[in-house]
């Protein structure tokens, strides 16, 4: 009976030490995941950075900065086959962060970013309503980070997603709106100002 009873809680013990195992590998590979994080943060707001003091902070080096920047994030997500979503939040805070610590126009940088990061979604056809809810979360922590008016970017991030969900079709602007309602939420009175409303009708339809 005693050997019955060991046995019995043998299978709890290698379960305890699994589930250890597995705890410890998941903790140190999220430490491992901020990490890179941060250092994506870091590479993306130097680089920004640097290139505007190198160019100047004009709005339309700005926009070429930006662009730059995110179509190279899209490149080496498919040479490396997966981390879009990882990239594309912490990419989009470097961004901004770039630009603010050369006293670019923040709004400005910000409706580029998730226009450039939607469009080139499309491209390679991954999930742009992900990719544009975890662009427009990096903008807002991004502007609040640097002591931005995060509302005024958010309103611009979404409506500027949308609009460029608008040029891949319908179910990608619908997807974008969805998904963007619930980001939004939290800044105030975003979620009521900032989605689009439908544009006005041409008016009657003239009589033939």
């Amino acid at each position: 009976m005693k050997e019955e009873k060991k046995q019995l809680t043998e299978p709890s013990e290698d379960i305890g030490k699994a589930g250890t195992a597995v705890k410890e590998g998941i903790v140190s590979s999220l430490k491992g995941i901020n990490e890179i994080e941060a250092e994506i943060v870091s590479l993306v707001r130097s680089t920004v950075s640097n290139s505007l003091r190198a160019t100047g902070a004009a709005a339309d080096e700005s926009l070429k900065v930006t662009k730059d920047v995110v179509k190279g994030t899209i490149q080496a997500t498919e040479e490396v086959g997966t981390g879009l979503m990882l990239s594309t939040k912490n990419v989009a805070k470097g961004v901004v962060m770039g630009v603010s610590d050369v006293g670019g126009d923040v709004m400005t940088a910000a409706g580029h970013t998730v226009k450039a990061a939607v469009k080139g979604a499309g491209e390679i056809g991954a999930d742009v309503s992900l990719v544009a809810r975890r662009t427009v979360d990096g903008l807002i922590e991004a502007t609040k980070e640097v002591g931005g008016n995060a509302e005024e970017v958010a309103k611009i991030a979404v409506v500027g997603a949308i609009e460029a969900a608008g040029v891949i079709g319908t179910t990608a602007v619908k997807a974008v709106k969805d998904i963007l309602v619930g980001v939004v939420e939290g800044v105030k009175e975003v979620a009521s100002t900032a989605l689009p409303k439908p544009p006005p009708s041409a008016g009657p339809k003239k009589k033939t």
